[in-house]
């Protein structure tokens, strides 16, 4: 048997709805960008979806959408992808990167505190893997310090936090729609916003700056516009948008299997010499993208699982250390972490006669 630690769910129906995109040849944005951004509303209960053309153009217009520029501070872990900080840097803002909590790759909020400064403008908060954060807490922080949120939901389609969906607690929640995400556009993102009109600039901005809404042909063939703020070709095109209403189908009975995969592998592995699961709160629901563990001996588990046909990874470790941020901080937690996280399979390819193969692999030892 051969697990690999990813796959990319394709809908049976989606080359239906994609050929008739082509057959159109209207292919750029249109309304099936609208109707997918309908659906995001009202599948996964986000108030304004804006659909961009990738996560990292979410996290980057919510950036300018804040107001976030130069040589503010914009405060975020280094678990994540280079992505999250890059575009703090291409607002020319700094990032400042705090410690994580060892049982969940998450940010630390204690250590959150003690990186604020008065030049901080934003956190970043990323749900690691699809495991909400401590978001009560992260917004009382910004709400005592007068600080924007802008979360990295990249992992976390589908996530609840008390309740409530990731995607409805902030200002700005940047989600991905790449290749190996729960919801696959091919390529693609969307920022969900708590205000209409944030939404309304996100559009505009999204396309050079454009209103298209308000800027009409002439008779000469060209919009009549006055462009205002700096702009962006960030938008969705209705041939990735065609993708995604596609795969949105079974999207919860998808979500509900890998809850149930991750419930298997919390009940048949939790007194494992040399393992540490990540902990979980029942006040939250993860979306699992990712299923993480503590391992000793890390890469003899690699091997080991190697041997037995199942891919294990990092994923992404501190991203602190790249030249770019200006190389390694002080985060004893994250250095821990780094030193013995690694995640086993959960995905759309997975059932549970693979879990347990999974499971028995491990018992043998490594």
């Amino acid at each position: 048997m051969e697990i690999h630690i990813f796959n990319t769910f394709i809908h049976p129906q989606a080359s239906q709805q994609v050929n008739k995109v082509l057959d159109s040849t209207f292919i750029s944005e249109g309304k099936l960008v609208k109707e997918f951004e309908t659906r995001l509303s009202g599948t996964f209960g986000l108030p304004y979806p804006v659909a961009l053309n990738s996560g990292t153009s979410a996290l980057h217009l919510a950036l300018e959408l804040a107001g976030i520029g130069e040589n503010d501070e914009v405060i975020l872990p280094a678990q994540t992808f280079v992505a999250t900080g890059l575009t703090i840097l291409q607002v020319k803002a700094v990032p400042v990167f705090a410690d994580v909590d060892y049982q969940t790759g998450n940010i630390s909020i204690d250590s959150l505190k003690s990186k604020i400064t008065p030049r901080t403008k934003a956190i970043m908060p990323v749900h690691w893997g699809g495991y909400p954060c401590d978001m009560d807490e992260i917004a009382a922080i910004a709400a005592a310090h007068g600080l924007i949120i802008i979360e990295d939901a990249a992992h976390a389609l589908g996530a609840t936090y008390k309740n409530k969906p990731i995607g409805s607690l902030s200002e700005y929640t940047c989600f991905s729609f790449q290749a190996i995400k729960h919801l696959t556009t091919g390529d693609g993102g969307a920022i969900s916003f708590k205000k209409s009109e944030d939404s309304t600039r996100a559009m505009t901005r999204r396309w050079f700056g454009i209103d298209r809404q308000n800027s009409a042909l002439s008779i000469l063939g060209e919009r009549q516009y006055d462009i205002k703020q700096l702009g962006f070709k960030y938008h969705m095109n209705d041939y990735a948008a065609a993708l995604g209403i596609a795969n949105m189908e079974g999207f919860s009975e998808r979500l509900s299997m890998r809850r149930h995969i991750a419930k298997y592998y919390f009940d048949n592995l939790g007194n494992i010499p040399g393992l540490q699961l990540f902990s979980y709160k029942k006040d939250r629901e993860s979306a699992f993208w990712l299923f993480g563990l503590h391992v000793e001996k890390r890469e003899d588990f690699i091997r080991a699982m190697k041997e037995k046909g199942i891919v294990t990874s990092v994923i992404h470790q501190r991203i602190d250390g790249n030249s770019v941020f200006g190389g390694l901080k002080d985060l004893p937690v994250q250095e821990k972490f780094d030193n013995t996280q690694i995640h086993i399979p959960i995905h759309d390819g997975m059932d549970i006669d693979k879990a347990e193969y999974v499971v028995n692999s491990i018992k043998q030892g490594w």
